[in-house]
Order: structure tokens, then C-alpha cells, then sequence
């Protein structure tokens, strides 16, 4: 059987508004993509380093979509990670928790006809969530990051990357803002995927006005 690595292949200085961070672009033979880091400060062999694992979500993260909350917890962890001097985000290419974007934009057409997310994605055949967290693992290990301190609403994030044999001390909430466009979406993410969010007196006409749609970060 094949093992599955990460090849580290290139490391620049990448200026944003948050901060100056380094860029990792690593290989995987897992999946044969790219995959990303944004590191900064001096990580290696610390403990309790303030880290998002976040998978690709072309629609939210680029396009500013509303009808999920990927972009707004990729702005925050990175404003996070600022604050805190130093920290990592993973960026996983795994876009639509792993059906890809051909089948997510078909997954929002049966949202926008009445399924959650969920039952978008079992309708066409895939699992609820088929990310996989092996390589996110890896990528920690070759950064040395000796401890870590998750920022993430799902708690399997945390069990999958503890078997995967990362020490995750505790979760960092990551919290987004609720809309009419993803409100039924996050309300799926609590209700059917036990996702740790603080709704607040969501209203059920608030709910059936989101659209529950699919993305990829949390």
C-alpha cells in the first residue's frame, strides 16, 4: 500500500491586510493537489499554536458568497491568528466538503428546491462530509507545531485529527454571522452534523428562508 506524504515544495512572504505571513505550498501522492499553509511567526516546536484547518470554498472564500459562512471564518481565523502573533491556517482542497464544485453547484440547485444540505448531498450520491484530514495532519507535523489550539465549530475536526496523531489541547470557537441566506444552513449544521454554534432565538421563518448550502470550510 501506497504511504501517503506531503512534499514541501516552495515557502514565500506573502503581505496582507491582516499581517505578514509565510506560504507553504505542499504536494500530496494522497490526492495529487496542492495544498496550502499560512504560517506566521516561529511555530516550530511550540506548544498550544492557535491553528485553522480550513477547506477550499471557491463560492464563499472568493466570491463572497452568503449561503454559507466560509469566507467570514477564513477572514476571522486569519484576523485570529494575527492577533495572536503567530499561528497556522491549513487550506485543504477539498472544496464542498469533498463532492468537488461540479457537484456543489448541483447540490445548491436542490437547496435552492427545498433539501438541506445533507439530503443535496446524499441525493447525489456522496456521504453528508467526505473531507479527509490525513494531509492536514502531515502538513502539521512537517511544521512542528508541538501542540494545538483549534479553531473550528466541529467537534469530529477535532477527533479526526487526534487519531490522526495531532495533539489538539482545545477548540477556539469560530463564530459567523447569521443571515437570512444561511440560516437554514447553519441550522442544519447544528441540528444534523452536531456542530458547536451559538444560534440565538432562530426564528423557523428565519430558517425556512435560508437556503442550507453547501460549502467546505467547517
Amino acid at each position: 500500500m501506497e504511504k501517503h506524504e506531503v512534499e514541501r515544495k516552495v515557502r514565500a512572504r506573502i503581505p496582507t491586510t491582516e499581517g505578514t505571513f509565510q506560504l507553504y505550498l505542499y504536494h500530496s501522492n494522497r490526492d495529487d493537489k496542492e495544498h496550502l499553509a499560512l504560517v506566521m511567526g516561529d511555530v516550530e516546536g511550540k506548544e498550544n499554536v492557535l491553528v485553522r484547518v480550513h477547506s477550499e470554498c471557491f463560492t464563499g472564500d472568493v466570491l463572497g458568497s452568503q449561503r454559507c459562512d466560509c469566507g467570514e471564518q477564513l477572514t476571522h481565523a486569519l484576523q485570529m491568528i494575527a492577533g495572536a502573533g503567530d499561528g497556522i491556517l491549513i487550506y485543504l482542497r477539498q472544496e464542498g466538503r469533498g463532492i468537488g464544485l461540479l457537484d456543489k453547484l448541483r447540490a445548491y440547485n436542490l437547496q435552492d428546491q427545498g433539501y438541506d444540505t445533507v439530503e443535496a448531498n446524499l441525493a447525489l450520491g456522496h456521504q453528508a462530509d467526505e473531507r479527509d484530514y490525513t494531509i492536514a495532519a502531515r502538513i502539521l507535523e512537517d511544521l512542528g507545531a508541538r501542540s494545538v489550539k483549534l479553531l473550528t465549530n466541529n467537534p469530529l475536526k477535532i477527533v479526526h485529527l487526534r487519531k490522526l496523531g495531532i495533539p489538539v489541547i482545545r477548540r477556539v470557537p469560530l463564530e459567523a454571522t447569521i443571515t437570512a441566506e444561511n440560516a437554514g444552513y447553519l441550522f442544519t449544521k447544528v441540528q444534523r452534523m452536531n456542530h458547536l454554534l451559538n444560534l440565538g432565538p432562530l426564528s423557523m421563518a428565519r430558517v425556512k428562508g435560508g437556503n442550507g448550502a453547501h460549502d467546505g470550510a467547517d
